[in-house]
């Protein structure tokens, strides 16, 4: 096997030149890659930068003895589901305290890494926009959860994990949830996956927005028979039109698969599983390796005794969708063994946010406290396991914080395409390889600034957290947290804490001289569904009511 360029210069460096390149702004020799971080990884940089650049050689011997031993770079498999709350998956005692089991996922644990500090942004989009750029959602204008009509989405000059990876020569494809908009730039066969099928929204319109879901009382006045009877003027106002699904691959145009009817909700949750296995299938053999993004959409919150009993002790539809998710999830590891090709495989599964607290009888707080959407544990500290026989120790629980965004660039570090990731804009992501690699105690970051929408809305550092939004000018309020001593977020303090307010401001300030230099790029709008050659007529009246909402009145 040939080392590159930058491996030889990296292998041959003295611990001098490391230095020297610390110095320069460039610490992790080519992991690093002269990529702009936030303000914050420059200080940690200057303290341990000579110490991973030496680390990075050690570990760049693994993955290129691995290298030589495949072939070829290894696969990557990202599997990423919704609002679950940590601890309900992957923790068999717990699995008892909420009357379902997920054998799967805790042998998963057992298997690999269990991560205990993994944090997500509080929301669907923002998180999948996240782990697609490796940015704080807010800097692309992905921020806010999107619903039809949108009109709306990632922007196409954004650059993805799987652009990067396909430069580096990987297969790559994506299945199931997207959740990044429904203009043509937003559409994932346009963001660098060479065949995709997946959801423009999330799962509710198709869930709950038909008759089955207003005579359950999770959906009110959609449907026609819902009408007011004698007032009503506007007939277009429902957003009738809009498209669950799309198919498409790189370079092509896109299709609607199926309309947006609950049956064909779960038609297409299985097609997504059963794609997923066919991509590995395809790919197993390829002289090149493969990246898959598998977004499970999981819920069907209406299930009935006739459709599918419920088996578990929990006796709800919610548990019966994670235990159908963990058996998927088994799936997809079996065909990694079936087709000899897990020890070349890295698998990390997780969920993408907290519970959805306002779904009735369904989600709820299990250890943290919060939900879907806000800047407490419990929005955004999730679920997480990583496997990778042969590679990552069996059995760690993985204390170091680590976030979503790392993974793009983790990732981009495992598929030597380090250099595909642009310098021009923030790279939020921070190369944590080495957690993966060599367990606990390696993370890269101790901070994480947490956005609510596009508020600035909590600053985490080691083990404190401080709150920005909802205190009292002049004075900090109970806004620090101790989150060893106080997980729950239960007891605000002040004064214990006087001592951080002045280092959290400049944490701030730092992070708001980054943000002014490279200004967030605002939310993108465009008309809806453009790009998909099988557009039904009240499509079409769809796309005329997003097209009136955004033309300047003249």
């Amino acid at each position: 096997m040939k080392l590159n360029t930058k491996h030889k210069l990296r292998a041959g460096a003295s611990l001098l030149t490391l230095m020297a390149i610390t110095l320069v702004g460039s610490a992790f020799a080519d992991t690093s890659a002269k990529l702009i971080h936030d303000a914050e990884q420059a200080i940690l940089e200057e303290q341990f930068g000579e110490k991973w650049a030496a680390q990075d050689i050690v570990v760049q011997k693994k993955l290129d003895a691995l290298y030589k031993k495949h072939g070829k770079r290894p696969n990557i498999i990202h599997i990423m589901w919704d609002d679950n709350s940590f601890g309900e998956v992957g923790i068999p005692s717990l699995n008892k305290v909420r009357g379902f089991d997920t054998p799967r996922l805790n042998q998963m644990g057992r298997d690999g890494i269990t991560f205990t500090r993994m944090y997500t942004e509080p929301s669907c989009t923002p998180t999948r926009a996240a782990a697609l750029t490796g940015r704080l959602a807010v800097r692309s204008g992905m921020h806010t959860v999107s619903f039809p009509p949108e009109g709306g989405g990632l922007p196409g000059e954004e650059v993805t994990i799987a652009e990067v990876l396909s430069k580096a020569g990987y297969n790559t494809a994506f299945y199931a949830k997207a959740h990044q908009g429904d203009i043509e730039e937003s559409y994932m066969h346009n963001q660098g996956f060479d065949e995709a099928q997946h959801s423009l929204y999330n799962q509710f319109p198709p869930m709950f927005w038909h008759k089955e879901g207003e005579s359950t009382g999770t959906t009110i006045g959609y449907t026609k028979d819902r009408f007011d009877k004698k007032y009503l003027v506007d007939k277009t106002w429902r957003p009738y039109g809009y498209i669950m699904d799309i198919e498409g691959k790189k370079g092509g145009k896109a299709k609607e698969t199926l309309p947006p009817t609950l049956e064909n909700y779960r038609k297409i949750n299985e097609i997504h599983q059963e794609k997923a296995l066919d991509f590995i299938k395809r790919k197993a053999d390829d002289k090149t390796p493969f990246y898959l993004a598998y977004w499970p959409n999981v819920y069907d919150l209406i299930v009935d005794d006739e459709s599918e009993p419920l088996t578990t002790s929990n006796s709800t539809a919610f548990a019966q969708n994670i235990e159908r998710l963990d058996r998927h999830i088994g799936q997809i590891l079996d065909e990694l063994k079936k087709q000899g090709i897990s020890e070349n495989t890295l698998v990390i599964a997780m969920a993408d946010n907290g519970p959805m607290i306002e779904v009735p009888n369904a989600m709820y707080q299990v250890v943290f406290n919060g939900g879907k959407g806000d800047y407490r544990e419990g929005g955004i500290r999730v679920a997480a396991f990583a496997e990778w026989p042969g590679m990552i120790e069996k059995g760690q629980h993985i204390g170091d914080m680590i976030t979503v965004h790392d993974l793009f660039t983790t990732f981009a570090r495992l598929g030597d395409a380090m250099e595909n990731i642009p310098t021009d804009r923030v790279i939020d992501g921070i190369d944590q390889t080495a957690v993966f690699l060599e367990g606990d105690g390696n993370s890269r970051r101790d901070y994480y600034h947490v956005y609510t929408g596009p508020a600035h809305a909590a600053t985490i550092k080691q083990q404190f957290k401080r709150v920005w939004i909802g205190g009292r000018p002049g004075l900090v309020k109970n806004d620090f947290y101790d989150l060893y001593a106080d997980p729950r977020e239960m007891r605000g303090m002040m004064a214990q804490m006087l001592w951080a307010w002045g280092p959290f401001d400049m944490m701030k300030r730092r992070h708001d001289n980054v943000n002014a230099k490279y200004p967030f790029t605002p939310t993108r709008h465009g008309t809806p569904f453009e790009g998909i050659e099988n557009l039904r007529p009240e499509t079409v009246t769809y796309q005329k009511t997003v097209k009136r909402s955004f033309a300047p009145v003249k």
